[in-house]
């Protein structure tokens, strides 16, 4: 979650740095200043360029402060107007720089930035020298010698060097005490009576991070936050305001966002983005439904649903319920697919409710929203979205050099394969590990993966869960610690369902015992422990996947992880994703044209996670049973794109198709200024530039997938 200026201002007043005083003001308040003037009246919303739209006064005498506030709180900046300004004394500058620390998704890596100057254009100096920019060592933060290296580039007086320190200090504290992505001064002040103040600043909260927080460590501050996603959030659901008028609900983040570009390209623009997790019990439903039953934005309702894990019977049977067997308070269209979907669409046209209209896939979805509200200008595809490479934009510029990330490939340099040999071969059975067993969601899923074994070649062998020694879960034995597993048992993949709070540790755990994969499924780990779990001595050996992730599955083999079997049959396709339930959406078209896998991976949805699209491609090169690789992307990042120049850079020798989610988003929530300085933003266009330059097929919709790797597989069915 992104802070206006005042909130972030709370945090590093509280974490003591030096701040201006400043008051806020609501709409119709009469405020009478505290402080001598002049003075400036800042709007407060969480974007950035408020200096640049008019968003900042300066206020000479108090009489001027009415019709300045009137003013700004009629201002939309970004699209936003403010719920409130701040008023603060000016300053007298003797020089203007800037400071941050951000988690850099690009960099893979927690970084200071330091530039000679600071304010509105910051940004152009990023690549003149101006700006430095340092990895910074997790979890110790900052190391001395980085902030001296900050203090001699700033060129701040050396009588300066302990207020500096101690700010750096500060602004570390900061971040690490309230679970921040970003903390940007911009710009550090040096005043003209010689101190150190942060004129302004930009803080985003990671919600993994602040949800594992003590509340006695919290800091409530005013949030700018659209009052629907204010609702939701309140409600335990997350939810994303978006501008259009048809209500999404979805399962899984990746069908989430594929079911938000389908309806915006389709002319049924997207009111929000809403996923409603993997459970999607009543009482998610309910929440959900009513949030989008109240939003006035909302005209209709669509339901998409993928039954994995899930069963689509359960959930007719539980909507049902919600809606009370009444008409729902707005016109409703249902698609169930998956597990259970036969049963899940008898239940839902068992109730026979007219404001309901039950679908069996996304095309017929389409013609019942056509039915129901007016069909708009369909959203302009990313360079066309088209299916091959000549139609993609071309002239991009090349994605600039980020920071260096080993290439951790398996089956090479130490590494074990995805799969042994004897497993694949039919010899053996996968020996799976599972750490926090005796959870719920754990015992659920070491039941399923257990079922599975009977058919195909996997097995749990033993479980983990500390204090919990000596019990025995769906027949599985349990220890204290993975040791005294290892020590009874030999494992070839431990599967991850500690708590988010908890599972950094498992995953070093395992890695620590040497045990040769790790499947983290785990989601909602902060992004900081993720980087630094990933730094930890020992982990080199061990091939991670996720966490967020729902594990690999090898059709006819064994599966580890909460996949699915049903969508999934044998064949040559490799499936490498960051969705679950678009990995499950994928493989069941594939199926259906009687294209077959050979291996599935859900790499992870988390900006941090072990194995990327290039070491999976990587792990499959060389190998006879796959003929071609699908990739299932996802706006935001640059996973597709570092995947892409590794394709032309190495020649890569099998065909790729992709498809990627979310395109039709608008733009992503990035790091204040340390984004645009530190990331690549570029969005879709770049994406699919550097797809097509590599010569990846590009799928524009999940209905071209089956197509796609059918013609790359030069139209034989598998």
């Amino acid at each position: 979650m992104r802070l206006c200026e005042h909130a972030s201002k709370l945090i590093f007043a509280r974490a003591g740095i030096p701040v201006p005083p400043g008051i806020l003001i609501h709409p119709g308040q009469a405020a009478a200043p505290p402080f001598p003037g002049p003075w400036y009246l800042k709007s407060q919303v969480a974007a950035g360029g408020r200096g640049k739209a008019g968003g900042i006064l300066r206020i000479e005498t108090p009489q001027e402060l009415g019709a300045a506030a009137a003013r700004l709180f009629a201002l939309p900046i970004a699209g936003k107007k403010p719920p409130f300004l701040r008023l603060e004394p000016a300053a007298a500058i003797e020089r203007e720089m800037y400071l941050s620390l951000a988690v850099s998704r690009t960099r893979r890596a927690l970084v200071l930035t330091a530039g000679k100057s600071g304010g509105v254009d910051v940004e152009r100096e990023a690549g003149d020298g101006a700006m430095l920019v340092q990895d910074v060592p997790l979890p110790g933060g900052p190391a001395a010698c980085q902030t001296r290296t900050a203090f001699f580039h700033l060129g701040l007086p050396h009588g300066l060097w302990p207020a500096f320190s101690a700010l750096v200090g500060d602004l570390y504290a900061a971040l690490a005490a309230q679970g921040l992505l970003l903390a940007e001064i911009n710009p550090l002040a040096l005043t003209m009576d010689g101190t150190l103040v942060a004129l302004d600043g930009k803080a985003e909260i990671d919600d993994n991070a602040a949800a594992l927080l003590p509340a006695a460590d919290r800091l409530d501050v005013p949030a700018d936050t659209d009052p629907v996603e204010a609702l939701a959030r309140s409600r335990g659901v997350s939810l994303i305001k978006l501008p259009g008028y048809v209500g999404l609900m979805a399962n899984g983040a990746g069908l989430a966002m594929a079911t938000m570009d389908r309806l915006n390209f389709s002319g049924f623009p997207a009111a929000n983005f809403l996923d409603v997790g993997g459970a999607a019990d009543e009482a998610g439903l309910s929440a959900a439904l009513s949030i989008l039953f109240d939003d006035p934005a909302v005209r209709v309702v669509l339901v998409n649903l993928f039954g994995g894990i899930l069963s689509c019977e359960k959930v007719a049977l539980a909507l049902g319920r919600v809606l009370g067997g009444g008409e729902p308070p707005k016109p409703m269209v249902a698609r169930l697919a998956g597990n259970g979907a036969a049963e899940g669409l008898a239940v839902l046209h068992g109730l026979a409710l007219d404001g309901l209209a039950v679908v069996a896939d996304m095309d017929a979805a389409m013609d019942a929203l056509a039915g129901l509200c007016p069909q708009g200008e369909p959203a302009a595809r990313p360079g066309g979205a088209a299916a091959s490479p000549s139609s993609l934009p071309a002239g991009i510029a090349a994605r600039p050099a980020a920071g260096s990330r080993p290439l951790a490939v398996p089956g090479r340099g130490g590494l074990p394969p995805l799969t042994p040999e004897d497993v694949i071969s039919g010899r053996r059975p996968m020996r799976i590990m599972i750490q926090g067993i005796t959870g719920r969601t754990a015992r659920l899923h070491a039941g399923l993966m257990a079922a599975s074994g009977e058919a195909w070649a996997g097995r749990v062998v033993c479980g983990v869960t500390p204090f919990r020694g000596g019990q025995n879960v769906v027949g599985v034995p349990v220890y204290d610690s993975v040791r005294q597993a290892l020590a009874e048992h030999e494992v070839d993949i431990s599967v991850v369902f500690v708590p988010a709070s908890h599972a950094p540790d498992a995953i070093r755990e395992a890695a620590l015992a040497r045990i040769p994969r790790v499947v983290c499924v785990t989601e909602g780990i902060p992004q900081l422990a993720m980087l630094e779990t990933l730094a930890a001595p020992g982990l080199g050996n061990t091939l991670l996947i996720g966490p967020n992730t729902p594990g690999i599955i090898v059709p006819g083999r064994f599966k580890a992880g909460i996949m699915p079997v049903d969508p999934f049959t044998p064949g040559p396709v490799a499936i490498f994703s960051r969705s679950g339930t678009l990995t499950y959406e994928a493989a069941a078209r594939l199926s259906a044209a009687g294209i077959g896998q050979a291996v599935a991976v859900g790499m992870g949805g988390d900006p941090f996670t072990g194995l990327g699209f290039v070491e999976l491609a990587e792990a499959v090169r060389d190998d006879p049973a796959v003929r071609a690789v699908l990739i299932l992307g996802e706006i935001g990042g640059d996973a597709e794109e570092r995947l892409a120049e590794h394709v032309l850079a190495s020649a890569y020798p099998k065909p790729v198709a992709a498809y990627v989610a979310g395109v039709s988003a608008p733009p992503g929530r990035r790091l204040g200024h340390a984004g645009a300085i530190l990331e690549n933003a570029s969005g879709a266009a770049e994406k699919f530039a550097s797809l097509g330059r590599a010569g990846i097929t590009v799928c524009a919709d999940l209905a071209d997938v089956a197509p796609a790797v059918a013609r790359l597989l030069d139209g034989s069915r598998i």
